[in-house]
């Protein structure tokens, strides 16, 4: 699913065997207490869609928690039947019960459909993003 759409054909790898850069992220994630992967599926266990949340503690809001949720897929065959809002709505529920103060997130301005739906979903663009593309991780390529 990372890489079923415009901008995640360009950076992502879909092979078999895949990279091992994404089984020892997948193994980092899985070990960090700070990390959570939701996996939807369906009754025959096929993926129905997928993101991460990791949780960040802050200085700011006197020392709180943050939630930061990222690489939210929905398999194509299923947008637009509620399921990419069930799975957000899950994420902000858990941020939620670990006391996060803030839910955040960050879409790219080449997917204005994103951005609408996350606005329906009471996020607003509060802030500018910025970005800073640096070097590919060499320990998780190797």
């Amino acid at each position: 699913m990372l890489a079923d759409d415009p901008l995640g054909a360009t950076r992502e790898r879909f092979e078999n065997p895949l990279p091992v850069s994404y089984q020892k992220a997948f193994d980092l994630i899985d070990q960090d207490p700070n990390n959570e992967l939701l996996v939807l599926e369906n009754e025959k266990e096929d993926v129905l869609g997928v993101l991460q949340i990791t949780y960040i503690p802050y200085l700011t809001y006197q020392g709180s928690w943050r939630a930061l949720i990222e690489g939210v897929r929905i398999d194509k065959s299923q947008r637009g039947g509620g399921l990419g809002a069930m799975l957000v709505l899950e994420a902000i529920e858990r941020a939620k019960q670990k006391n996060c103060r803030l839910f955040q997130l960050t879409s790219d301005k080449a997917r204005p459909e994103a951005i609408q739906f996350y606005e329906k979903l009471g996020f607003t663009a509060s802030h500018e993003g910025l970005k800073l593309k640096l070097a590919s991780t060499p320990e998780l390529n190797k």
